[in-house]
């Protein structure tokens, strides 16, 4: 049976076992009421085995098949490694907690039958794992530890309880401290017997450079070569642009244009050019014509999808594209002719697009512009560079006024800004992380990320009202709860934030981000209100973007990194040329659901592997500096402790058991620790001092005790 016929199959006997006339039946009954040969009743059978085991239907004791009882759900297991869990079910925004004694032998990322108890702890429902469903992992990666007859693996992932088993003579010679990868062969049962595994690749010893990252892109399953198949493929399409390439295109050459990005930065996707006709700004958004090399179904169309996105770790870029596109025919080089998709707009004095086109195009860039060299010419004034780029600097001081009207605009409708400093971290040679630097917006990176909004929302707001299948990049409000808590933790600082009819205003927000700009608690209050909203995602429903306040929104804008941007090209292109015909209209609404939800899975997947190699530099950093006082700021209070975060991002854990000056409580709804005997409070966005006292690698944490402030500050 195809598989597309079985889930057939299965969706039609689950609507008949769940229809309101029917009643428990066994196998030989079902088969008669729905016509089932003699010859079809073992696939019936297959059929009917495959939906117990997801937990849609249960077997009772008599032999009858009933839908499952509204006491058991069908979720995903999230571990702990303190043994218990949580269990997420589709379309349910509570998790259900699962004490560590009714995990039932599940493990992280498993399929599971949950039976939900009335029970309760704090605010969250409890519930017992019935069975596990399904298994979400095959491999782990992990630290190889030796023994006499048989070794073992402590899994590099906390949320895996359990260390995996490695009988004699299936471990490929790994000796202890190997960084390796275990194919798991036997799950174990019920939590008694340890899961068992084989290794099936040596990663590098945990002391060889390099291998602490890799650890982290194989334990995210991250793909890093390309098959020789698509890299043939590669070649076959990274050519010169030709004449037949330029055919039918509007040829722009001749407009003044750059690319401003980093001085590092090798795939350059996105142009830009500025104009005026009379009072107005005509702004031209050139993004590299993908699309034209990367065609739909090829290999390098599958492998893009399937990687859904680049990832950028501290010390390397995992592309979706391989190097010779992004970095070769698809980079927009300057004085090299390009195909690109333009979105050119009209924009009056006050910001409003008053008329826009998008086109399919043939480019040459006149100079690649650094973010250094722009903020040169217009911030600083700098001769030297205003000489060298003496043609261009009249387009730069356009590009400038109109991104200040761009943003006004913006911040007028309640757009919020986030503008707290990122950090980049320096590595040596041998990757170790020597400094750790902020990394500020200035001008002109201000004006690339304006003029980038305002070309994704014109495209957006037109793809939308011509009713066609798309892609869009949707924010919903914040949950009510942590805006309520967000409330309450900013009135420590002496702000307040109006909430009305339990929701919030994106333009709340954002006069609470002006209030605190340039303040001392300014990074610490962003973060904050950044944790209380939702993440953004990529959805076939336009439902509005909460955090820009725009009912328009779309991601055109990078197609060499970002998958959905390459999907959304491909349909503009398609619409351009009249091809968007009934048969298209019903292939895209058939295949967008699952790119908008892949593409936001791959989306996470990627933010968690860089926030993990950040951690794991961050940590090893603080390993040089122990011993070393530092100022800095309470960015969290819990029960356990406080977290003090310093001016470089670091954050470390002063536990409550090293506030050794009295017995500490924790006050919930002020989200401070008080004092017992000496009323001494500590509490969300104080400065303190603190001395780094230790490291843990493993777990990528960084401990702090209180430090007298006369000590010497290590920063």
């Amino acid at each position: 049976m195809k598989r597309e016929q079985f889930e057939s199959r299965k969706r039609m006997l689950y609507e008949f076992i769940c229809d309101e006339m029917y009643v428990p039946m066994k196998i030989k009954e079902i088969a008669i009421m729905l016509r089932v040969s003699k010859e079809q009743r073992s696939e019936l059978q297959e059929v009917l085995d495959a939906l117990v085991e997801e937990g849609k239907i249960e077997l009772t004791k008599k032999g009858k098949y009933i839908k499952a009882t509204e006491r058991y759900s069908v979720g995903i297991y999230t571990g702990n490694n303190r043994g218990f869990g949580f269990v997420t079910i589709e379309g349910d925004p509570e998790d259900i907690f699962i004490p560590e004694e009714n995990t039932n032998g599940a493990m992280h990322m498993d399929t599971v039958q949950v039976q939900i108890s009335r029970n309760k702890t704090g605010k969250r429902r409890e519930g017992t794992i019935v069975k596990v469903v399904a298994h979400g992992l095959s491999e782990i990666v992990g630290t190889y530890q030796a023994s006499k007859n048989f070794g073992f693996v402590i899994p590099d992932n906390q949320k895996l309880a359990q260390d995996i088993f490695i009988p004699q003579g299936r471990s490929m010679g790994a000796v202890s401290g190997h960084k390796v990868v275990v194919e798991i062969t036997d799950y174990g049962k019920n939590g008694k017997k340890k899961p068992e595994g084989k290794v099936v690749e040596i990663i590098g010893h945990i002391n060889d450079p390099g291998t602490d990252i890799m650890s982290i892109v194989r334990g995210y399953d991250l793909p890093v070569e390309f098959s020789e198949k698509i890299m043939k493929q590669v070649q076959n399409v990274a050519k010169e642009v030709s004449t037949a390439d330029m055919a039918g295109r509007m040829d722009i050459r001749d407009w003044q244009m750059v690319t401003i990005d980093g001085e590092e930065a090798k795939d350059l996707d996105d142009a830009v050019s500025l104009t005026m006709e009379g009072d107005n700004y005509k702004l031209g958004v050139h993004i590299a014509d993908v699309t034209n090399y990367v065609q739909e179904h090829s290999a390098l169309d599958v492998e893009a999808l399937d990687r859904g996105t680049s990832v950028y770790l501290v010390d390397r870029v995992i592309p979706m594209l391989p190097h010779a596109l992004s970095n070769g025919i698809c980079s927009l080089n300057a004085g090299e002719n390009r195909l690109a998709l333009s979105c050119i707009m009209t924009i009056d004095p006050k910001g409003h697009v008053i008329d826009h086109k998008i086109a399919e195009t043939v480019i040459k860039v006149d100079r690649r512009m650094s973010y250094t060299s722009v903020k040169k010419i217009l911030e600083d004034h700098d001769e030297k560079e205003i000489e060298e780029y003496e043609e261009l600097v009249p387009m730069f001081e356009r590009m400038k006024e109109l991104a200040a009207i761009l943003r006004k605009k913006r911040m007028s409708r309640g757009s919020i800004d986030f503008d707290f400093p990122e950090t980049k971290i320096i590595l040596d040679e041998k990757g170790k992380p020597v400094d750790i630097k902020p990394y500020e917006r200035n001008v002109a990176t201000k004006i690339i990320e304006d003029f980038m909004l305002i070309a994704n929302e014109t495209v957006a707001q037109d793809y939308f009202w011509q009713e066609i299948p798309f892609v869009y990049r949707t924010h919903e409000n914040p949950d009510e709860e942590k805006i309520h808590k967000l409330a309450t933790l900013i009135n420590n600082f002496g702000y307040t934030l109006h909430i009305a009819q339990d929701e919030v205003h994106p333009k709340e927000l954002q006069k609470l981000l002006m209030k605190i700009d340039g303040t001392d608690e300014e990074a610490l209050i962003s973060r904050l209100t950044l944790r209380s909203m939702k993440q953004a995602k990529y959805t076939t429903d336009n439902t509005g973007h909460f955090g820009l306040a725009t009912s328009y929104y779309c991601h055109f804008t990078s197609p060499i990194r970002r998958y959905p941007d390459l999907q959304i090209h491909r349909i503009i292109k398609e619409s351009l040329r009249g091809k968007m015909n009934a048969k298209r209209i019903a292939h895209y609404e058939k295949i967008l659901p699952e790119v908008a939800k892949h593409s936001s899975e791959m989306e996470r997947r990627a933010d968690e592997a860089e926030r993990e190699t950040d951690k794991l530099k961050k940590a090893e950093y603080m390993q040089e500096h122990l011993g070393e006082v530092f100022e800095g700021v309470i960015s969290s209070v819990t029960n356990w402790g406080l977290y003090v975060e310093l001016p470089n991002t670091i954050e470390g854990l002063v536990h409550i058991t090293a506030l050794d000056d009295d017995y500490y409580h924790y006050q919930e709804d002020t989200y401070e620790l008080i004092g017992e005997a000496n009323n001494r409070h500590y509490k969300l966005g104080q400065k303190v001092f603190v001395k780094a006292a230790g490291v843990d690698m493993m777990l990528r944490t960084i401990d702090f005790v209180l430090a007298d402030p006369d000590e010497d500050a290590g920063q």
